[in-house]
C-alpha cells in the first residue's frame, strides 16, 4: 500500500485523512487529497498486517525504513504540556524498568538477526534517547537526535508542520545500499502521518521508502512477534 508525499496541504484536515485512510482500505496509492481532489463518503480504519518471514530476509538485504515506537513507559507520568525541557526528564514521561528491559532486548533482537541498521534518527525526548543508547550501545553509525521527530500530541497543527515533513522525509528516502535506516520516535506521528497508532511500545514498524513516490507500508513486528519471525527465518 504505497503513501505518496504530501505536497503543499490545501483542504481540510478531516478530508486529508478521509481520502487517504478510504485509498489504503481499498488496497490503492494512497494519494494525498489535494491530488486526488476527491471527497469520500466514509473512511476505512488502517489496517494493520503482522510482518511475515520472508520480510525478515528483505530487511537483511536492505534498502527499508524500520519506525520503531520507543519502549514501554510510566503511564503515570506525562509530558508537561508548559514548561517540558529537553534536558529534564522530570518534566517528561520515561521509560519505565520493563522499558528499558525491552530496549535492551529489541537491541539484541535486531543484532541476532541479521538486521543491517546504518543510521538512527530519534526523537530528542527522553524516552526515546533512552531507547537507542540501551539498544545500541556501542553503535558505531550517525545517530541524529532530530527536532523534527518531536511527539506531535501536544502540538498545535502548525507546529506539527515541520515533524510530518521530516518524519515523511525520512521513510521515503532510501538508505544507503545494503543497509536500512530506523527511525526511534513516537505513535501519534505515525498517526497523524498515515492515520496508524502504533501498539504496543517497542512495535516496529516496517516500511518500504519510494523516494519521490512516497512509502509503503510492508508490516508490524511487535515485541512478542519476534520469536515466532526468528523460528520461521532463522539468521543465516
Amino acid at each position: 500500500m504505497p503513501i505518496k508525499p504530501e505536497p503543499s496541504s490545501h483542504g481540510s484536515a478531516a478530508r486529508r485523512r478521509a481520502v487517504c485512510a478510504a485509498l489504503l482500505g481499498l488496497g490503492m496509492h494512497w494519494l494525498d487529497p489535494a491530488a486526488a481532489d476527491a471527497q469520500v463518503p466514509s473512511a476505512t480504519p488502517f489496517q494493520e498486517v503482522m510482518a511475515k518471514p520472508e520480510q525478515l530476509h528483505q530487511l537483511r538485504a536492505g534498502g527499508y525504513v524500520l519506525y520503531m515506537r520507543h519502549g514501554t513507559t510510566d503511564n503515570s507520568r506525562a509530558d508537561a504540556v508548559t514548561g517540558l525541557r529537553l534536558d529534564d526528564c522530570s518534566t517528561q514521561r520515561v521509560l519505565n524498568d520493563e522499558g528499558r528491559r525491552l530496549a535492551v532486548t529489541l537491541g539484541n533482537i535486531l543484532r541476532q538477526a541479521r538486521i543491517p541498521v546504518a543510521e538512527i534518527f530519534h526523537s530528542p525526548l527522553c524516552r526515546t534517547t533512552e531507547t537507542v543508547k540501551l539498544a545500541f550501545p556501542d553503535f558505531k553509525g550517525p545517530v541524529h537526535a532530530d527536532p523534527d521527530l518531536m511527539y506531535t500530541a501536544n502540538l498545535t497543527s502548525e507546529q506539527k508542520k515541520p515533524v510530518l515533513l521530516a518524519t515523511r522525509r525520512l521513510v521515503s528516502s532510501p538508505p544507503a545500499p545494503g543497509s536500512n535506516r530506523l527511525i526511534v520516535a513516537h505513535a501519534p506521528n505515525l498517526a497523524d502521518l498515515m492515520g496508524y497508532f502504533v501498539k504496543p511500545e517497542g512495535t516496529m514498524v516496517v516500511l518500504r521508502p519510494l523516494g519521490s513516490d512516497g512509502f509503503e507500508y510492508l508490516g508490524s513486528i511487535p515485541p512478542a512477534l519476534w520469536p515466532s519471525l526468528l523460528k520461521a527465518a532463522p539468521a543465516p
